[in-house]
């Protein structure tokens, strides 16, 4: 059997249940397969995701982590590392890259500070409100070792990095969240067909809400501007997601009456497909890093709706590919959605905008290649740094 050369990465993360950053992980080890062997690490649970990266045939380990802080899974992590030979670990978001970091320190065999395995760190989003911790801010200086590095998605975030975890500017890299966008490129057959399939008629306007189902997407308000939309029937809302508060969206329907207007979808595997069905993307979370689902809907050549949330503003440019308004507001929102709804020519022309933007600034394959750079740059420089040490 021929040996398997590659470096090995471990990408560690909540779980692998449907969602931007565990998309982006799976991409990120199909992409990287040539040159990287990846091999994943759950805190939490699998997920959905995860089960369909077990069948491809990667690595996928899940220890299912107590509340509070799981000590023993520090032990286990720490020797998944050491059994798998980890090179390099990718933590998307802060929990995992904690316990990556203990995890390290207890790799039987290893006595030397740099020897560790160096740690990228994926910051996708911000907790909501995002405020200085002190402790946290003293933990970091002992988390972060010399080798490690941050990704930052979006320049907001950067900034919440250096003011709220006390990060060193020069240890963190924006590298943008990206999308295949010819995987979106529509037709009028595509747009007819997905459009049949959900009722709608030509005189209907279609908006899509792509986002999970808990508080930081606020679909609270989304659905309240439909309450102020009452006069427009033909403005549908559908909601594509799952999560934990779907029961709560469905009564907060049901008690506006809006069953008629605001539809919800549940998970769909089908999203390159179904959103030629749509009219505009909406978005109303209170907290967002660069959400690929407005990256998706640059894509697929459809205006935005959002809110002036977290990174959105680095996404969306008001008046030109989409509208903004306030967190929460729901009133704005629905003034939003009346003036694009009446009026088809901005429709177009946001949408233009928006699809030659994606292409600009919002593609995988520059996404891919900055990672693997970063990859490629952080496994030199600690196979440099342990060579040096053990001489």
């Amino acid at each position: 059997m021929k040996k398997d050369d590659r470096p090995v990465v471990c990408q560690v993360l909540h779980s692998l249940s449907v969602g931007g950053a565990e998309v982006l992980a799976r991409e990120f080890a199909v992409n990287a397969a040539s040159q990287f062997k990846t091999v994943f690490l759950c805190l939490d649970s699998i997920g959905e995701i995860g089960e369909g990266l077990i069948r491809e045939g990667f690595t996928v380990e899940c220890f299912g982590r107590k509340p509070g802080l799981d000590r023993s899974l520090i032990s286990k992590t720490g020797k998944f590392f050491a059994e798998q030979n980890v090179q390099l670990i990718h933590a998307h978001q802060y929990t995992p890259f904690v316990y990556a970091s203990l995890g390290r320190m207890r790799r039987r065999g290893l006595r030397l500070w740099n020897s560790y395995p160096p740690i990228l760190m994926t910051e996708h989003g911000r907790h909501y409100p995002d405020i200085r911790k002190p402790k946290r801010v003293l933990a970091n200086k002992f988390l972060f070792r010399k080798q490690d590095r941050c990704v930052a998605v979006g320049e907001q975030v950067k900034k919440a990095l250096i003011e709220n975890e006390g990060l060193s500017p020069a240890r963190i890299d924006v590298i943008y969240n990206g999308v295949d966008v010819d995987q979106f490129q529509k037709s009028a057959t595509d747009r007819c067909a997905a459009r049949a399939e959900l009722g709608l008629s030509d005189q209907d306007v279609a908006v899509f809400q792509i986002a999970r189902l808990n508080a930081l997407k606020d679909h609270a308000t989304a659905i309240d501007a439909w309450h102020f939309l009452n006069n427009d029937p033909h403005i549908h809302l559908f909601i594509i997601g799952d999560g934990e508060l779907a029961d709560d969206v469905r009564q907060q329907i049901s008690a506006l009456s809006l069953q008629d207007q605001v539809h919800m979808l549940g998970v769909r595997h089908d999203v390159p497909r179904i959103i030629h069905a749509a009219d505009i993307l909406l978005l109303t979370s209170v907290s967002e890093g660069i959400p690929l689902t407005l990256i998706e809907a640059m894509a697929a050549s459809l205006p935005c709706v959002a809110t002036i949330a977290g990174g959105i503003p680095e996404v969306i440019i008001n008046q030109e590919t989409g509208l903004l308004a306030p967190i929460g507001d729901a009133s704005k929102v629905a003034d939003c959605m009346r003036t694009l709804s009446q009026d088809a020519a901005m429709r177009t022309s946001f949408g233009r905008a928006g699809r030659e933007r994606a292409e600009s600034v919002f593609s995988a394959a520059k996404m891919h290649n900055s990672y693997h750079q970063a990859y490629r740059k952080m496994i030199a420089g600690s196979t440099t740094s342990q060579s040096k040490v053990t001489e």
